[in-house]
């Protein structure tokens, strides 16, 4: 079953200790040593879910909340 908003477009590669999370073809993040092998570790259960989790960059649910607030009313 895919989520509705689903994160999607990561993809990540795996060298030497180092582990490099890209996003649409851009570098999101850079892991090494130990965060590198815990990311490792997680990263087998939902991919996409983890590296957005792991960059930062996922949706936290407010984003209709802010868009309906006056002060980003137009």
């Amino acid at each position: 079953m895919r989520r509705v908003n689903a994160p999607s477009g990561f993809s990540y590669t795996s060298r030497d200790g180092t582990v490099v999370i890209r996003h649409h073809g851009r570098v999101a993040t850079t892991l090494r040593g130990p965060r590198a092998a815990e990311f490792l570790d997680e990263v087998g259960s939902d991919p996409q879910l983890v590296m957005a989790r792991w960059t930062g960059n996922y949706r936290r649910g407010n984003e209709r909340t802010a868009r309906n607030h006056p002060r980003n009313q137009r």
